[in-house]
Parts: structure tokens; C-alpha cells; sequence
């Protein structure tokens, strides 16, 4: 008894690490209306012609992209099931992968700006205590925010090609 009380002690007095949830917002405006946007670039597995990988849809959810919907991308190291859905923007939880640990979300949205107006909007959250250090967080936001804008001006391109 003494032995399991001196156990809980320590595990009660253990240092818990808070959550640091940080965000990485990108945006881009598009000279298209905000459906004809969304239907070139929008597609749940469309991410492989805006970013240097790969894309497999699977499940039973797969055909219509529906929330529920796995992608693994990057040759399948990396697996995205679809959480949220609009009729202009899905959300994703990336649980495999090298921020699957810091619980990373992604949202991307199309929103109209005006008349034949469009604004992409990526969103990150993640968890940034999560990683190692100081160093490791800096360096993994700078990554995706020039990750991330260079994936919305490829839609850019993309969207506004005639």
C-alpha cells in the first residue's frame, strides 16, 4: 500500500506539458468566381497538383470525398482522414505523419471576394509543444508558411488559367 501510494505521488507531481496551440493562416486572391475556383482546385486528392506528391483516396468514402475519407499522401507515409466539409472547404487531422504527434488540422476554403473574386485561405493548427525545442518550433512554421504559400500561388496559377 505504501509502495503504490508513493507511486501515485510521483505520477500526480509529474510536470504536464500545456498544449501551445499556434496557427499558419495563408491567403491568396484568385480573378475567379469562387465555384469555378473550388472546382479546380478543391478536390480532396487536387493537393497533388498543387504540391510536389502524391494522393490516394481510400475507404468506402473515397468516390464522393466526404468527411470520413482517408488520403495518404506522400507515397502513403502520410494519412489525412477528411473531418469537415462544406461545400467550398474541407478540414483534415493528419495522424500519420511528421506532425501527426503536435495533432495538425488543415483547413482549406474557398470564400467569394466580390464579383469573379475568390479568396484561398490555408489554414495549419498544431500544437507547437509538441516539438523538441525552441529552434524545432521556428523552423517547422517557417516551413509551412512557405510551404503553404507556395501551394496558393500554384492554385492561383491553376484556377486562373484560361
Amino acid at each position: 500500500m505504501k509502495m503504490t501510494m508513493v507511486v501515485l505521488a510521483a505520477w500526480l507531481s509529474a510536470p504536464v506539458m500545456a498544449a501551445d496551440y499556434v496557427s499558419v493562416i495563408n491567403e491568396v486572391t484568385v480573378e475567379a468566381p469562387a465555384d469555378a475556383v473550388w472546382a479546380r482546385v478543391g478536390g480532396y486528392c487536387a493537393i497533388s497538383e498543387w504540391l510536389p506528391t502524391t494522393c490516394v483516396l481510400e475507404g468506402s468514402l473515397a468516390p464522393g470525398g466526404e468527411p470520413g475519407v482517408v488520403r495518404r499522401i506522400v507515397n502513403g507515409t502520410v494519412v489525412e482522414p477528411m473531418v469537415a466539409k462544406t461545400a467550398r472547404s474541407y478540414t483534415y487531422w493528419q495522424t500519420v505523419g511528421n506532425l501527426a504527434a503536435a495533432g495538425l488540422h488543415g483547413t482549406l476554403a474557398a470564400e467569394a471576394d466580390g464579383p469573379g473574386r475568390t479568396r484561398l485561405r490555408y489554414t495549419l493548427v498544431y500544437d507547437q509543444a509538441a516539438l523538441a525545442s525552441d529552434a524545432l518550433r521556428a523552423s517547422e512554421r517557417t516551413r509551412l508558411q512557405g510551404r503553404f504559400a507556395q501551394a496558393l500561388a500554384r492554385m492561383k496559377v491553376l484556377a486562373e488559367a484560361k
